[in-house]
């Protein structure tokens, strides 16, 4: 679905309906070995594929590195097991990056994962439950791990309680009248463990759709935990910025912010 207004400038198509999970590969002239796998936000009810998907796509991939969109399946389209269908997609995917790294010059260890809204939350779920047994092995790929290097949940969607979630997310993802249990297995700020990967964040104070708290809380999780983390807070962005939203702002520097902080983490 195109919800540009104006396409002649700019491209802002969503995607749903997704019944086979799939990745758009950006591969660069001269790949650095380092990749990334990157999942658009949307409320878990569809990919914002151009603003949160491919614009990060290209960036990146004119600095070395070989990005992976993966459009996966959206929770509350007639999946058994919902709140974990993203989770399995994107683990999936982690471990199919890793079995072709030879195939598109990638070291198999410089995989990092970022996810952008409810794309974050995505992101943060993988962060913690990485090695979580989620569906039966298909092949070869599933024995090798999930574990993202490094991750970067950029405005996310974290928590799953009602005080500070963004409700549309959370009900896509949980259904109407979740429990404390799924709500607590669903909260990424409560299954941070020292295993898990460095990550950067960025969120923007004035964010109205997705309160900031989510940030501090995993943010607040992962120092608890000892995992190495880095957070950026704006005074402006909103929510949803990508890379088009921000032009001029300070904001806009988040992705250079991230590339050198990735560097730092040996991405």
């Amino acid at each position: 679905t195109e919800r540009s207004k104006d396409t002649a400038k700019l491209n802002d198509r969503s995607v749903a309906g997704v019944a086979t999970p799939r990745m758009a590969v950006f591969r660069p002239a001269r790949p650095n070995g380092a990749s990334l796998l990157v999942f658009p936000g949307g409320g878990y009810v569809r990919m914002a594929m151009d603003k949160e998907g491919y614009e990060i796509g290209r960036l990146l991939a004119a600095r070395g590195v070989t990005v992976f969109v993966l459009f996966y399946r959206l929770p509350g389209e007639g999946w058994a097991n919902r709140a974990d269908v993203p989770l399995q997609d994107a683990q999936r995917a982690m471990r199919l990056i890793r079995s072709h790294a030879a195939k598109y010059g990638l070291d198999p260890q410089r995989i990092g994962a970022m996810g952008f809204s409810a794309g974050g939350h995505l992101c943060a779920d993988l962060v913690a439950r990485f090695a979580a047994k989620t569906y039966e092995p298909v092949d070869t790929a599933d024995t090798l791990s999930a574990r993202p290097m490094i991750a970067a949940p950029i405005y996310p969607v974290v928590s799953m309680d009602l005080s500070v979630a963004h409700a549309g997310s959370r009900e896509a993802l949980l259904g109407p009248d979740p429990s404390p249990a799924l709500i607590a297995a669903h909260s990424p700020d409560r299954n941070i463990t020292s295993a898990c990967p460095p990550c950067f964040l960025c969120a923007a104070e004035d964010d109205a759709t997705v309160p900031v708290e989510n940030s501090l809380l995993l943010h607040a999780a992962l120092r608890a935990a000892k995992v190495p983390v880095e957070l950026h807070l704006f005074g402006e962005g909103g929510h949803g910025f990508g890379l088009r939203g921000v032009v001029g702002k300070p904001a806009a520097a988040w992705p250079e912010l991230f590339v050198a902080w990735a560097k730092t983490r040996g991405w």
